[in-house]
């Protein structure tokens, strides 16, 4: 069976990258990714980026492109990747996209619903005016001028109530009323070899605590403080990757160095669990694998004519 990609998720810490980068080198393929961190130029070392001489053994693309001041969404990534496919085909080359974030691939083969973005200016002096604000009162707001939206969202979920008033703010129309349309995205009706890295949970739990302190190790504060020092805005997803905000107030005085270190573990390995979640409720036709019977799995998967059967990550 000739698929036109292979797409690789689970979570962090699985043992995602290496099994791409083998499978491209065999396929004559391209690592792309598909981790909505790993995206931005200014996290390298705390986001587990590969480092140049990684991505040195075989083609990777769409790493460490995008400057932290950009809110970058998953419609701007299902973009990219839609330009990529196309220059891949060209050259006859196959796409490895890996990573564990779960609406980046959702974007990919389902599509996303239809909202206009919100315009640079009428973001900023929103969230100008709302900062200062509590987050209830902010739930409030939105059950006053979009009660739909408020019905469906958690009053303690900030970012999503603000989403929300954002959009309403920008088109005064609810968000409810664009997520019923949704855009075909790039790899919609194609054959996918689509693989989720199922691993034992204390097996990544111990994993994701190692992986930590190697990064404190290579130099993650010195990374998130020159971060810092851009003095961005706290809501953009750049300042919310895991151990930035703990190691954030380590430097502000807030937490001791340890605490900043437990606490980057602690969402992170949080983070992992509710990858798991994500694709065991959102996503259909992966095939759960355990990491080291992943490459075996793939290789006879390539070579076989029939597909495999997909089933949804334990």
């Amino acid at each position: 069976m000739k698929y036109s990609a292979v797409l690789i998720a689970g979570p962090t810490a699985s043992g995602k990258s290496a099994l791409a980068v083998e499978l491209a080198r065999r396929f004559g393929g391209v690592v792309v990714n598909a981790d909505s961190m790993q995206v931005y130029r200014d996290l390298q070392v705390i986001t587990a980026r590969p480092m140049p001489e990684e991505m040195g053994e075989v083609p990777h693309r769409l790493y460490g492109h995008v400057d932290g001041a950009v809110n970058h969404s998953a419609a701007a990534y299902a973009a990219e990747v839609g330009a990529l496919l196309q220059e891949l085909a060209g050259q006859g080359a196959l796409p490895v996209l890996v990573g564990g974030t779960g609406l980046y691939f959702k974007a990919l083969t389902e599509g996303l619903s239809d909202i206009p973005p919100v315009p640079d200016e009428v973001r900023i002096a929103f969230r100008s005016r709302v900062e200062q604000r509590e987050t209830g009162e902010l739930h409030a707001e939105l059950a006053g001028r979009d009660p739909e939206m408020a019905a469906r969202l958690r009053p303690s979920d900030r970012l999503r109530v603000m989403r929300a008033l954002e959009v309403f703010e920008a088109t005064g129309r609810s968000l409810a009323t664009f997520q019923g349309s949704r855009r075909p995205g790039p790899l919609a009706r194609q054959e996918l070899l689509k693989l989720f890295l199922a691993p034992e949970r204390e097996l990544v739990r111990a994993r994701i605590d190692a992986r930590f302190d190697v990064m404190m190790d290579q130099g993650a504060l010195d990374e998130v403080a020159a971060l810092r020092e851009r003095r961005l805005d706290p809501l953009l997803p750049v300042m919310r990757a895991h151990g930035v905000p703990g190691l954030i107030a380590h430097l502000d005085g807030r937490l001791s160095l340890d605490e900043a270190v437990a606490r980057g573990k602690a969402d992170t390995r949080a983070y992992a669990k509710r990858q798991v979640t994500w694709f065991r409720h959102q996503m259909e036709g992966w095939t759960a694998v355990a990491p080291k019977a992943a490459l075996d799995v793939a290789i006879a998967a390539w070579a076989s004519d029939a597909s495999i059967a997909g089933s949804n990550p334990a």
